[in-house]
């Protein structure tokens, strides 16, 4: 099965607090540096952000995303739930 991506900036504290969420609920995740992704991949992020700029922390999880936002323990754990990561 595949693992949640998570697309971050290392400085960014909601990508920080998204992180410690996972890892204090054990949900395995690959964490992908934003700014070290292919020319395709950094597009679909703006895309998936409205197409202005990416956004961090964005989701991806077997194809369906999630924009990234402020972190909001409840709201993340929505998302997760949309994309089927958790029950």
């Amino acid at each position: 099965m595949k693992k949640l991506q998570l697309f971050s900036l290392n400085m960014c504290p909601h990508c920080r607090a998204a992180i410690h969420w996972l890892e204090e609920h054990r949900i395995p995740f690959d964490y992908r540096e934003v700014e070290e992704q292919s020319p395709e991949i950094l597009q679909k992020i703006i895309d998936v952000n409205g197409g202005g700029d990416w956004v961090v922390p964005t989701l991806e999880y077997n194809g369906k995303w999630i924009p990234g936002e402020v972190f909001r323990p409840a709201r993340f754990e929505k998302h997760l739930k949309e994309l089927g990561v958790i029950n």
